[in-house]
């Protein structure tokens, strides 16, 4: 298990909520994997009621299932639910974006294509490249400057991430990657709303079926 760093600030139940999150995401915790409150107590350095308060508020997320007699659970997802989250992240990602693209300015634009080439050059290295493309759509959705959608895309990224890095790991790569975010910045910059709605929805469906698979 690597070392936690505490964020300074943050309340104990958020601290280990931000722990158990980061370690689904990344795949540390795997689908099926059952929590120990008490381990991961004294990892985060905090007693075990704040993190069986995380427990809940991520099994109201959807990555955790809670059972009698079993604890806290990573929850995996099956072909159905795949295909509900993405087609969800689709439409929420895509109004988002869309919105965005009418409040952006330069600044906002060359933060994107920073963004953009950091992916990029980390193409070879899987799990920071899921990383960096998840910081890229999260900023761009960021910008439609709507916290409660932006929250609801967040946690559809949680949910979605592990089950990504998986796909990346051992399947086939998408070789279409860089010409669709190209195509979606080049809309964005032209500030024209539908146009970004669409291609960020194309984008995020194009992954539904390999992944789809990937849990059949």
């Amino acid at each position: 298990m690597a070392e936690w760093h505490g964020i300074h600030g943050l309340s104990a139940e958020d601290e280990a909520y931000r722990y158990i999150e980061q370690a689904i995401r990344s795949g540390r915790y795997r689908a099926g994997e059952r929590l120990i409150a008490e381990e991961i107590a004294g990892d985060v350095g905090t007693s075990r009621m704040p993190v069986r308060e995380a427990f809940r508020r991520l099994a109201a997320e959807g990555l955790l299932l809670i059972r009698a007699n079993r604890g806290a659970i990573v929850r995996g997802l099956d072909a159905a639910e795949m295909h509900e989250v993405f087609e969800t992240r689709a439409v929420l990602e895509g109004l988002a974006a869309g919105v965005a693209a009418t409040r952006m300015t330069k600044k906002d634009m060359a933060t994107l294509r920073h963004l953009l080439e950091r992916m990029e050059s980390v193409s070879d290295d899987v799990a920071e490249w899921v990383t960096r493309h998840r910081e890229f759509h999260e900023y761009l959705s960021g910008l439609a400057a709507m916290p409660r959608l932006q929250r609801q895309i967040s946690s559809l990224h949680s949910i979605i991430e592990p089950h990504m890095r998986i796909w990346l790991e051992h399947g086939e790569k998408p070789m279409t990657s860089r010409q669709f975010h190209e195509a979606i910045l080049n809309a964005v910059e032209s500030g024209d709303r539908d146009v970004v709605e669409q291609l960020v929805r194309e984008h995020v469906r194009a992954t539904i079926g390999p992944l789809v698979e990937l849990v059949r």
